[in-house]
């Protein structure tokens, strides 16, 4: 859990990094690459709550 949480926490770091330098040279790249590293780290979220969801509802079966 702890991984988990270092490994978001620090995605999220690098995606706010690449918008910031986007903003500063104004160069696409930097957008784009920012875009999919919150992109991918969102969905990565999103399939570990499901995890965490799918074995708590087998716990109650």
């Amino acid at each position: 859990m702890v991984a988990f949480r270092l490994v978001f926490g620090l995605l999220l770091v690098a995606g706010v990094l690449c918008f910031a330098m986007y903003i500063g040279t104004r160069e696409i790249v930097w957008r784009q690459r920012g875009g999919l590293i919150v992109k991918w780290t969102l969905l990565a979220a999103l399939a570990f709550f499901a995890v965490l969801i799918l074995e708590r509802l087998a716990l109650l079966l």
